[in-house]
């Protein structure tokens, strides 16, 4: 390609994100209005359905759809996605009268649609519609329009969905960000749907990984050295924990404060002496990120576990690096 092209194509580049920005830019404004009002509507009518949200559109209005509906589903929000054309050939069986149907249409006149907007219509089923006209034949039958702003398309030739599909996904990633706040959609919660992959890694929670019972090395701290000693190397992860007489987690001690202390009197010690108290630790029930994010700022390599003040399991970094937590 040569250069002047290039410079042209990338000019059309630059332009087409001015337009797609300037869209977006009247969203948030229309957000502080009419479609501010419309999505809090559409947010309660969501909620108190007692089925599923039932999204809809075609063409590239379907391919929105289908990217909100799997949102929607992964946050909280019982979703799928329903072809228009498969509803007019029996896929209407799949919406019940619990649902809330979400319809995609840009123009809000796509013809695939007329089937299941009277089939929303006949059986009551609440109808969102997100359509940027009116007075369409989706707007004038929604019981909830979200009234999309009028822009300009990015395609020099104003005919490929570009601004328009754009905002179309940022309003309906907007619906769902909403609910998630709504319905106090945690972390936690988005670890259930997600377990596996990068994110389900992630979302590990410490009493997934770390080793228990036996494996725990643990001591009460009226041990010997001697005990001490043979603990550490015993259970291979360069530290005993010491307890006291309730089972609460008073110290620890590491290899390393071991080389420090070493001398000829190190059997003779008691493991006060040369514990850390009040060690860094971990909550039953947290996650496994933040259990890494607390090792790699204070530079060590093993966390205990506990609930409440008693030690329940301990966890090594290279077990957060296995799981794919890093």
């Amino acid at each position: 390609m040569n250069s002047i092209n290039g410079s042209r194509a990338l000019e059309a580049a630059r332009r087409s994100v001015e337009i797609e920005t300037a869209g977006m830019a009247r969203l948030r404004a229309a957000l502080d209005g009419e479609l501010g009002v419309a999505l809090e509507a559409a947010i309660a009518a969501i909620r108190a359905a007692r089925g599923k949200v039932i999204v809809s559109g075609m063409g590239k209005s379907g391919h929105i759809g289908r990217k909100v509906a799997a949102t929607l589903a992964s946050t909280g929000t019982p979703a799928f996605f329903l072809h228009p054309a498969e509803a007019s050939h029996g896929d209407l069986g799949m919406v019940a009268q619990d649902d809330v149907v979400l319809a995609f249409s840009w123009s809000g006149e796509t013809a695939e649609l007329a089937d299941l907007i009277e089939y929303s219509r006949r059986f009551a089923i609440p109808l969102i519609a997100v359509a940027s006209k009116r007075e369409s034949a989706l707007g004038r039958a929604a019981d909830i329009l979200l009234l999309l702003p009028q822009v300009e398309e990015a395609c020099p030739n104003g005919l490929a969905p570009t601004t328009s599909t754009t905002l179309q996904l940022v309003l309906g990633d907007a619906l769902a960000v909403a609910l998630i706040e709504d319905r106090g959609f945690s972390a936690q919660d988005f670890r259930q749907f997600h377990p596996g992959g990068k994110l389900g890694s992630r979302l590990h929670k410490v009493d997934d990984l770390m080793h228990a019972g036996e494996d725990n090395p643990l001591l009460p701290e009226s041990a010997s050295m001697s005990e001490v000693i043979l603990a550490m190397s015993g259970k291979r992860f360069g530290c005993v924990g010491l307890t006291d007489s309730r089972g609460v987690l008073v110290g620890i001690i590491t290899d390393g404060d071991l080389r420090r202390h070493w001398d000829d009197r190190m059997q003779e010690r008691s493991p006060a002496e040369i514990m850390t108290r009040a060690p860094r630790v971990a909550k039953a029930g947290s996650l496994a990120s933040a259990a890494l994010e607390l090792m790699n700022r204070t530079k060590i390599t093993v966390l205990f576990i506990v609930d409440g003040e008693k030690p329940v399991g301990i966890l090594h970094i290279h077990d957060l690096l296995r799981a794919g937590v890093a």
